[in-house]
């Protein structure tokens, strides 16, 4: 996953010690820093809520298309009809 880089900005957070020993090993296994893993996992986050969001967006805009063509049907066959 591609990050930007970006200025950062210190944060002190609790987390229950199971996260922290996760975040820790998965700091050990990638190579990165503790805060690199969690700002890893929070930009995975907002990428799965942005790409929920847009698949929302997308099902709403493909619904309201397919009602316009349904309801404009009859007016395309009739323009078409005419210009035979």
């Amino acid at each position: 996953m591609a990050t930007t880089t970006q200025t950062a900005q210190k944060l002190t957070i609790t987390v229950p010690a199971d996260l922290l020993a996760y975040a820790d090993a998965e700091s050990d296994r990638l190579g990165i820093s503790r805060s690199q893993v969690i700002a890893r996992a929070l930009a995975a986050q907002r990428k799965r809520e942005q790409d929920a969001l847009a698949a929302e967006g997308y099902r709403l805009y493909s619904a309201e298309a397919a009602e316009f063509a349904q309801a404009s049907a009859r007016a395309v066959y009739e323009a078409l009809d005419d210009e035979r």
